[in-house]
């Protein structure tokens, strides 16, 4: 009976971060200005922690910035989070981002991811998905930072480059494997 009330008890806390990850869109729901001056302010930091961000951001030829993908579970999670797509310094498109995830965890987390399109046609495919996952629909390469926040940018060849950037700075051993990324409509 203890081992039925237990379970209970686990399947009861797992339906309920799936539905706080149901309801997360649309309760977080931001407007393009706010969308805009977030990802400001995350390009920003990025520059100010990668000493190679203003080189590399030169040569991309767009940029899928999302400020805060928050991330909660127990168990069973989700994340969620909303960006801008930047082409030539201007905002082009919006985006959210939504992964799921499934083992031990607990609580939540905010990072920052910034993508890089090195290439134009990795951009163009990007772009016309109706849902791009990566992993699937295209790879993305996530970048490590040496000593000092330098990177060796002449030995990148990937066409799609990624950063995760946490509290702490830059995370390492993360993934954006299984990350869908949707179109929004904002105004």
């Amino acid at each position: 009976m203890q081992n039925f009330i237990a379970g209970l008890r686990t399947s009861g806390l797992c339906m309920l971060a799936l539905a706080l990850t149901a309801v997360a869109p649309a309760a977080y729901a931001k407007s393009a200005t706010e969308i805009d001056a977030q990802v400001d302010a995350s390009l920003k930091q990025f520059k100010e922690t990668v000493k190679s961000a203003a080189e590399l951001m030169s040569k991309s030829e767009g940029m899928l910035v999302f400020p805060s993908v928050i991330k909660a579970g127990i168990g069973i999670g989700g994340e969620y989070g909303e960006g801008a797509l930047r082409i030539a310094g201007k905002t082009a498109d919006y985006y959210s981002t939504a992964a799921a995830s499934i083992g031990l965890q607990l609580g939540a987390q905010s990072k920052t991811v910034i993508i890089l399109f090195l290439e134009q046609a990795a951009l163009d495919k990007f772009r016309s998905s109706k849902g791009w996952e990566a992993g699937v629909d295209g790879s993305v390469a996530l970048i490590q930072v040496g000593a000092g926040g330098s990177i060796d940018t002449t030995n990148i060849k990937d066409p799609i480059i990624g950063f995760v950037i946490g509290q702490k700075g830059l995370m390492f051993n993360v993934t954006l494997e299984g990350s869908k990324f949707t179109k929004l409509v904002r105004e």
